[in-house]
């Protein structure tokens, strides 16, 4: 009797003299009734229905449930949405809000075929899991795993996506590259202890223009930091060319990527520059030693940090295939001397030594915080499949997630306080409100908490979106 009552109802602590009582039994509420915003960029764009054109479905249309589109929007709206792992889908299948996000036209799962799965609108786990794990020779004849995803394809479009953003053709495009530290906790396919990072992990690649991811590529940590990076910057530049033939590239990364093919490359094609880190070593200190003792003598004076710059030419003994432009940043501070180093192919005509280093080179620090949005707020690090494929499929998952979250940002957010906002904090923010849904014949009624406390910004983002017409 006791475990009954329990069930019916919660006694809460009371308030003042009234008692507080709790009960499941509000009907169908979800409690990411804002992803519906997610939805509109979508009607809007067709994302992800792009994205789904990159895999080949070969399952029989006949004893099919779920669609492809069904499953791709399932998994990345999921990311976005905070559910990380495949286990949360087994409850979200209940959600009634994921089946209408997915555009399933039961959502409430009432009609499927077996009677187990009534009530479950969406896929469950052991579905979306064959869709991550189904390798690339599959096919019609593969007994459980039949969806198989086009890398090459999905690379392409993260890069059509960020070209058709522009509404015009801009006259500099900057490419920032870095890698990241990816930890590994199992007996994973190219699992690697890396010595910098002193744990066992992937070494993922990402290049970003701005806030527009343009690759995300999972590498095992056994490689050079600049691995892969021309043949990627070769697929990236192409692209950018064809669509816009006068744009100037420009590559900025740190000195892991300071690498002769890759420098050569870029000067080898008009209208590629690159400012890339540049290790110091024994030579290169040398070279800026007065300097040094000007912003010692600087700093001695002030009590302050202080920086001297020059601006030299400089050849390696073996690995560089020509002399180049060096900038030495000569800093010294209270701790100490700083001395940094960075290479370029772009004319001190064009930029000065401390505008380079201090307003374009030092730029490149935001990406950082793009990666850190995709690692911790989109989950990008859930690489725990025990296959490099399947783990870069997750991370193409996560990658969609963030180019999704990147265009609300830029189409319903603008101007707004969020702006500017992470996607963690815009997912507490405009996704998680408390919503009551109910889905009759012809329509489904979805009624918002009364009490949300951002129904002003809720209501502006809304009206700029259903202002954006479909496709555009």
């Amino acid at each position: 009797m006791k475990t009954q009552c329990i069930q019916e109802q919660m006694v809460f602590q009371q308030l003042g003299r009234r008692e507080v009582i709790g009960r499941f039994d509000g009907g169908m509420i979800s409690s990411d009734g804002g992803g519906m915003l997610l939805r509109e960029v979508e009607r809007c764009l067709g994302i992800l229905k792009r994205f789904a054109g990159c895999f080949r479905d070969y399952r029989d249309p006949q004893r099919t449930e779920h669609s492809l589109q069904t499953l791709i929007r399932q998994r990345v709206y999921g990311i976005a949405l905070g559910y990380e792992d495949l286990n949360d889908h087994d409850r979200l299948r209940q959600d009634v809000m994921m089946g209408v996000l997915c555009e399933k036209s039961d959502p409430r799962g009432m009609e499927r075929a077996r009677k187990r799965d009534q009530g479950k609108g969406v896929a469950g786990k052991s579905t979306l899991n064959r869709l991550e794990l189904t390798p690339e020779q599959a096919n019609e004849k593969s007994r459980y795993k039949k969806i198989v995803a086009h890398g090459d394809q999905i690379d392409d479009l993260m890069v059509e996506v960020c070209i058709q953003a522009q509404p015009i053709a801009p006259q500099e495009v900057v490419l920032d590259v870095d890698a990241t530290d990816d930890l590994i906790y199992g007996n994973q396919e190219g699992r690697f202890f890396h010595g910098y990072y002193g744990d066992y992990c992937y070494l993922p690649l990402y290049i970003f223009w701005g806030e527009y991811l343009l690759c995300a590529r999972l590498r095992v940590a056994s490689e050079d930091p600049a691995s892969g990076v021309r043949q990627e910057l070769e697929r990236i530049v192409k692209k950018l060319r064809a669509a816009w033939p006068e744009v100037r590239i420009v590559l900025r990364g740190d000195s892991g990527f300071c690498r002769e093919e890759i420098m050569s490359y870029c000067e080898q094609n008009e209208k590629v520059d690159y400012v890339l880190g540049l290790a110091k070593n024994d030579r290169l200190n040398k070279g800026i030693e007065a300097e040094m003792a000007q912003a010692q003598q600087l700093q001695q004076q002030t009590q302050k940090a202080s920086r001297v710059f020059k601006d030299f030419r400089y050849r390696t003994r073996k690995s560089w295939s020509c002399e180049r432009r060096v900038v030495g940043k000569a800093e010294y501070l209270a701790k100490g001397a700083n001395p940094r180093f960075i290479v370029t192919s772009i004319a001190s005509e064009e930029k000065d030594a401390r505008t380079l280093y201090e307003d374009f080179y030092c730029a490149r620090g935001d990406m950082e915080n793009r990666i850190k949005e995709q690692q911790l707020g989109l989950f990008a690090d859930r690489t725990s499949t025990a296959w490099m494929r399947s783990n870069q499929l997750r991370l193409y998952f996560s990658s969609f997630a963030y180019i999704l979250m990147q265009t609300l940002r830029r189409l319903g957010l603008q101007g707004t306080e969020l702006a500017q906002a992470q996607c963690d904090t815009i997912r507490l923010k405009l996704f998680k409100i408390g919503a009551q849904i109910e889905v009759t014949v012809r329509k489904v009624w979805i009624s918002f908490s009364e009490s949300y406390p951002y129904l002003g910004l809720f209501q502006r983002v809304f009206a700029r979106l259903q202002q954006i017409p479909s496709g555009g």
